[in-house]
């Protein structure tokens, strides 16, 4: 499996360094490659999608400049504050007025170039990221999910949990608790 990812290298200074048919190709052993590893290596199946994502992450960037300004999107600036702001920010109410401002658009006109760069919607991206704060306090940290919640900016363990399900799929529980025995069940 190891050979589908390290066959292929991004060069930002190009298109895409390969077709979108060889794409298709590599993408589609790489779906079947995790679906097995899931079953026997959880590891390494974890690893090749960090891999799948930087390959994606990389042409996107290559395209991206173009794409965004002929799709109405943030210009690249804009988008660094933004998602900077929102990082810097999660433990806090996050307005989408607050974030035209940063962008130095009205609401109305950055609702839309927001979700044309992002592909999704301001409130969308910023529940997804405080789930993935989340996530990474789950296993980085003892803290209860009621503290986790509140250091996200939410509510509480409930409004977490609520969150976490509709975005990830399974309960913070659940997803921490599988997370944190794995190593145990390896030795």
């Amino acid at each position: 499996m190891d050979n589908v990812f390290h066959s292929i290298e991004v060069d930002p200074q190009m298109k895409h360094g390969f077709s979108l048919c060889s794409v298709k190709t590599v993408m589609s052993e790489l779906c079947s490659a995790i679906r097995s590893a899931l079953d026997d290596e959880r590891g390494i199946a974890e690893d090749s999608l960090r891999r799948a994502a930087e390959i994606l992450h990389g042409m996107g960037e290559a395209d991206s400049p173009r794409q965004e300004q002929s799709r109405g999107g943030l210009a690249p600036w804009q988008v660094r504050k933004v998602a900077n702001y929102v990082d810097a920010h999660l433990d806090r109410t996050i307005r989408n007025d607050d974030l035209a401002a940063i962008a130095r658009l009205n609401a109305s006109h950055f609702g839309r170039a927001f979700r044309n760069s992002f592909g999704e919607p301001p409130h969308e991206y910023v529940i997804r990221r405080r789930v993935e704060r989340a996530q990474g306090l789950m296993l980085a940290t003892n803290a209860s999910l009621s503290a986790i919640a509140l250091d996200c900016g939410l509510a509480d363990q409930a409004h977490l949990s609520r969150l976490f399900r509709r975005v990830v799929g399974e309960s913070p529980r659940a997803w921490r608790r599988a997370r944190l025995d794995e190593p145990a069940e390896a030795m």
